[in-house]
């Protein structure tokens, strides 16, 4: 019975997939970039059919496999290499972008209190996610935790855009730009999409760049659910709730890029996995699109969206200049 539920949807995705890689030869564009096109198109226009949300709402699971079986093309030597710099960049610009937010919300804009912390998790860590973890635990309102979503999804469909903009007028490397994508933008599909539009080596960068940083959503989680507690308006998480919130995609991602690493798998099976991937996430993206939705879009309202910009701009800024430096 589940399966005829999400048959549908999923035969939308796959359909989606086909013709933006058809596309994508054809006009000669990225064809990641033009899936999650497609399924913003056709949401804004003729709109998903209910038949068909149960099946495209599976994107999130495509995604995370995507990344895990990405895990193949990795070398953990070359993780290994440079990764202790780039990991103290992401704790860096997280605990920057967060406390840049939660100042601005408080103090310049007047902004409600949990409503600021819940654009601040989403800035600093990962997106949607993180706003709903932070909202849990914090006891935020419905509308607060609708209006910060709204906001970071405002966000995610301009950094798609401008970022691989941005790349090509500064000739970014590979590796450079894929980092600055993995700290500075917010959500990980538009990540992935952004670095590997760019080059497979940003690609790679980008996603294990944002997932080290997803990984940091347990302590933002404790810091501001114990933060409310004392304040008498939220609850300590359980330890249950904190592994429900963690992507647990990023464990099977190190245990692959572990087994490649070692030589267990052949260069055939490598490269069928690297392809495999591929094909996931262009369901994944088109799955995305559909949710970038330009009425939410226009419903959320100037300040909170001037307050995620100005953290986005120092964040972005301040991270770029230090890998242009580094690197």
């Amino acid at each position: 019975m589940a399966t005829r539920r999400l048959l549908p949807g999923f035969v939308a995705l796959c359909l989606g997939a086909v013709l933006a890689r058809g596309f994508a030869t054809t006009v000669g564009f990225n064809h990641l970039l033009l899936a999650i096109a497609l399924g913003f198109v056709v949401t804004n226009t003729v709109g998903v059919p209910a038949r068909l949300e149960p099946g495209i709402a599976t994107h999130k699971l495509w995604l995370g496999a995507g990344i895990v079986l990405m895990g193949a093309s990795i070398s953990v030597d070359t993780v290994l290499e440079v990764g202790g710099p780039v990991f103290a960049l992401v704790i860096a610009v997280a605990a920057l972008s967060v406390l840049v937010v939660e100042l601005l919300a408080r103090t310049a804009f007047d902004l409600p209190e949990r409503l600021g912390s819940l654009l601040a998790a989403g800035t600093g860590i990962c997106g949607v996610s993180a706003v709903v973890a932070v909202a849990g635990a914090v006891r935020a309102r419905e509308e607060q935790i609708a209006y910060a979503a709204a906001t970071v999804l405002l966000f995610d469909a301009i950094t798609i855009v401008v970022y691989p903009i941005v790349g090509d007028v500064l000739a970014l490397s590979g590796t450079v730009f894929g980092v600055w994508a993995g700290v500075s933008m917010f959500s990980t599909g538009p990540v992935v999409a952004v670095g590997f539009a760019h080059s497979d080596v940003a690609g790679q960068w980008a996603t294990m760049t944002k997932l080290s940083r997803n990984a940091l959503i347990g302590v933002v989680v404790i810091a501001y659910a114990s933060y409310y507690a004392r304040a008498g308006t939220g609850s300590r998480p359980s330890v249950r709730t904190l592994w429900d919130e963690f992507p647990k995609f990023v464990l099977g991602f190190l245990a692959l890029a572990v087994v490649a690493s070692a030589g267990v798998l052949s260069a055939t099976q490598q490269a069928s996995l690297e392809n495999a991937s591929n094909w996931l996430f262009l369901l994944a993206f088109v799955g995305l699109g559909t949710e970038i939705r330009l009425a939410d879009l226009r419903d959320t309202g100037p300040v909170p969206a001037v307050v995620v910009l100005l953290a986005l701009l120092v964040s972005s800024a301040v991270s770029l200049g230090v890998l242009l430096l580094v690197f």
